[in-house]
């Protein structure tokens, strides 16, 4: 709302397109099929213009996504340690309803595996990073106006 701009998050989407939570969706159909309702929407949303995209964590692991992504504007990856992120998804009520379970028994290890084998592909589409530590959200907005203001400057 502060970028004055639409907002589209691709995990609503397919919701609304399936008609169930990605949970649900995910434990009936299998990843695979997930995984190609992802990418048709997100081949969708980067094509629309001064658009803020929110894309789920595993977006990035076709190529196809990565390519579509990169084409499509300013990206910017909002990194956090495993400790915030584990600590983020418990505090949201609507990740368990909403997504599938972390599989592990231990969710922090987990995390740090899913990152591990993901940052090489987020920093692969990544233009810009900014580190949410230690930052309230209208810090993290700043960042991203001034960006936008700004594309050129490296962060």
């Amino acid at each position: 709302a502060r970028l004055q701009r639409p907002f589209s998050d691709a995990d609503d989407v397919l919701e609304q397109r399936v008609g169930c939570s990605i949970a649900d969706y995910f434990a009936r159909e299998g990843e695979q099929a997930f995984r190609d309702r992802e990418s048709e929407i997100v081949s969708e949303l980067v094509t629309a213009t001064n658009t803020v995209i929110s894309l789920g964590g595993g977006a990035i692991l076709r190529t196809q996504n990565r390519q579509a992504i990169r084409q499509g504007g300013l990206v910017v990856w909002l990194q956090a340690d495993p400790h915030t992120i584990a600590s983020r998804l418990h505090a949201d009520a609507a990740t368990a309803a909403r997504r599938p379970a972390l599989t592990h028994h231990d969710p922090l290890t987990e995390i740090r595996t899913l990152l591990e084998q993901r940052r090489p592909l987020y920093a692969e589409c990544a233009g810009h990073t900014i580190d949410t530590e230690q930052k309230s959200l209208d810090d993290c907005v700043d960042e991203i106006v001034c960006l936008l203001n700004n594309p050129s400057r490296k962060s």
